[in-house]
C-alpha cells in the first residue's frame, strides 16, 4: 500500500509567494537563541476533509492560500527573506523578499488510507507529503520557509509547512501559521509580530567585542555523556537505524503517572504538571529499554519558553526563538531505580533555573564564543558536529501548551495535525490529544533495537483495567 500510493504522487507545480507589499529590505541581526541547536527547518502538517467551501472551481484553494500568503509576509517579512553566514559561525537574515516556495502535489492516496495517523502506511508516506529542503545548496539560497499543499483523491487535501528554525521557534511558527489563517478566512490580523531582536541583545556588542562574563555555570552547552565503552560511541550510534512511534495516553493514564510521581512529592508543594510527569517517565523507560549499565551517565533536554520568565517578560508576539534548552542528568540506574517523583524532581529543578538572571548569563555565555558551530546542531546538512541527543541521552519537547490546532483556513478545522518526519535518535515530542479529552499524545523516534522494549516499560505501569 505504502509503495503504491508513494508512486502516486505527483508535484504538480512551485510557486515563489512574496510579500503582497514592499517591506524592509536590509540586514536583520539574529539573537544567539536564533543560532544554536537546531538551524534547519521544522516540518508540520494538517489534514482537511472535503469541504462545499473548496469544492466550487478547480484552483480557489490554492488561489486562497497564495493571496493570503503573500498577505501574511507583509507582517511576517523575515520569513520570505534568507540566512547568510557572518564570521564566528554566526547568522544573520537578509530581508529581500525573495519569498517562500509553495509547492502544489496531487496523491491518488485517500485520507482512509491513513488511518488515525499514528502508524503504517502513514509515517513511510509522510516524508512525502512535506517540502523537502536541498541543504546541499548554500544557506542563502534556501528560502526560510516552504508550503506543501496535497489534494488527495478523496477530495481532501494536506498543508504542510517547513520553517527555518533559526527563524521562529513553536510559539512563534505557529503564531505565523494562525494569523495565516484568519487572513485566508477574509479576517484581518489579529497580533502583529514583535520582530525586534533586540531585547534578546541580537547583534549587540560592546565596544572591545567582549560581552561580560556568564554568572552561572552553563551545563547546557557542554555535550552531553557519550556511551560508556564505545571509543567512537556518538559516531557509531549517529549510524544506527531509527524508528518513530506514536504512543497515545489516555486522560485516566496521564493521571494515573501523575498521582504516581507525586505519591513520592516531599519537598515540592506544587504538584508536578504533565510536562514533568511525562518526560520523566520517557526518560526512566528509555534508560531501561537502552539497556545501560547502572552507572552511564545519562541528560535530557528541556526547551523552557523565556518569554514570561524575562524581566521584563518579553512580548507574547515575540517572533524568534525565545525558547530556552536546559538539560537534567543523572545516572541511569538510580532514574530507573527510584520513584517516577525522583525523576520529576530533577527536570523540575532543571526547569526553575530558567529565570531572567539566567538566561541573560546564557546569552553572555554565547556572546563571548569565537565562533557557534559547535553548538549548532548540522546532522541535517550531512555534519557530525554539534549537540547530539541520541543514546544515551534524549530531548522531549513540549507542544502540551502551545495553539497546535484549530487552524481553519475558511474550509473548516482540521482533521489531525502532527509533526513531520523526524529520525534523529532521542527525538520526543509531546502532544495534547486532538478532541481536547485530556489525552496526550507522543511522538518519539529511537533505535529499532529499542523501540520495542521502550513500549513496554512505557505502558507496564499504567495500563488501564
Amino acid at each position: 500500500m505504502a509503495n503504491k500510493m508513494v508512486a502516486e504522487v505527483s508535484l504538480k507545480d512551485s510557486y515563489t509567494v512574496k510579500p503582497a507589499e514592499p517591506t524592509f529590505n536590509g540586514r536583520l541581526a539574529l539573537s544567539e537563541w536564533d543560532q544554536i541547536g537546531t538551524i534547519t527547518h521544522v516540518p508540520t502538517i494538517y489534514f482537511y476533509r472535503p469541504s462545499q467551501d473548496w469544492t466550487m472551481r478547480e484552483g480557489d484553494v490554492l488561489a486562497t492560500l497564495r493571496d493570503s500568503l503573500s498577505r501574511a509576509l507583509v507582517h511576517f517579512y523575515p520569513l520570505a527573506g534568507r540566512l547568510c553566514w557572518i564570521q564566528g559561525g554566526r547568522l544573520e537574515i537578509e530581508c529581500n523578499s525573495m519569498g517562500v516556495q509553495l509547492i502544489e502535489a496531487e496523491s491518488k492516496a485517500t485520507l482512509e488510507d491513513f488511518g488515525d495517523f499514528t502508524s503504517s502506511p502513514y509515517l513511510e508516506y509522510l516524508e512525502h507529503l512535506v517540502p523537502s529542503v536541498d541543504y546541499s545548496s548554500p544557506i542563502h539560497e534556501l528560502p526560510l520557509m516552504l508550503v506543501q499543499l496535497t489534494k488527495f483523491s478523496c477530495g481532501g487535501i494536506s498543508i504542510s509547512t517547513s520553517i527555518s528554525h533559526a527563524v521562529a521557534d513553536g510559539q512563534s511558527a505557529l503564531h505565523f501559521v494562525h494569523e495565516w489563517a484568519r487572513l485566508a478566512r477574509g479576517e484581518p490580523v489579529e497580533t502583529a509580530p514583535f520582530l525586534d531582536r533586540t531585547v534578546l541583545l541580537a547583534g549587540g556588542r560592546n565596544i572591545n567585542n567582549a560581552a561580560p562574563a556568564p554568572r552561572f555555570d552553563h551545563q547546557e552547552f557542554r555535550h552531553p555523556p557519550p556511551l560508556m565503552g564505545e571509543p567512537s560511541a556518538v559516531q557509531e550510534e549517529r549510524k544506527k537505524k531509527t524508528t518513530v512511534a506514536f504512543l497515545k495516553l489516555t486522560k485516566t493514564q496521564v493521571e494515573k503517572l501523575k498521582k504516581t510521581a507525586n505519591e513520592s512529592r516531599v519537598t515540592e508543594r506544587r504538584p508536578y504538571s504533565r510536562y514533568e510527569t511525562i518526560a520523566a517517565h520517557i526518560w526512566r523507560s528509555a534508560c531501561k529499554a537502552r539497556g545501560h549499565l547502572p552507572e552511564q551517565p545519562t541528560a535530557i533536554g528541556i526547551c523552557v519558553d523565556s518569554r514570561s520568565r524575562m524581566w521584563p517578560p518579553l512580548p507574547p508576539a515575540y517572533f524568534g526563538n525565545a525558547t530556552f534548552d536546559v538539560i537534567a542528568a543523572g545516572r541511569s540506574g538510580e532514574l530507573a531505580s527510584n520513584p517516577l517523583g525522583y525523576v520529576s524532581s530533577r527536570i523540575r529543578e532543571a526547569i526553575q533555573k530558567v529565570k531572567d538572571e539566567y538566561v541573560r548569563s546564557a546569552i553572555d555565555f554565547l556572546r563571548n564564543q569565537p565562533d557557534l558551530s559547535r553548538f549548532q546542531d548540522l546532522h541535517a546538512l550531512g555534519r557530525d558536529e554539534g549537540p547530539f541527543y541520541g543514546n544515551p541521552n534524549l530531548g522531549v519537547i513540549s507542544w502540551l501548551t502551545l495553539p497546535v490546532y484549530e487552524v481553519d483556513f475558511g474550509w473548516g478545522r482540521e482533521i489531525y495535525m502532527g509533526p513531520g518526519p523526524h529520525d534523529f535518535d532521542g527525538d520526543s515530542l509531546i502532544l495534547p490529544g486532538h478532541d481536547g479529552d485530556g489525552s496526550v499524545v507522543v511522538a518519539l523516534c529511537l533505535q529499532v533495537a529499542h523501540m520495542d522494549a521502550f513500549k513496554n516499560f512505557f505502558y507496564e505501569a499504567i495500563t488501564e483495567p
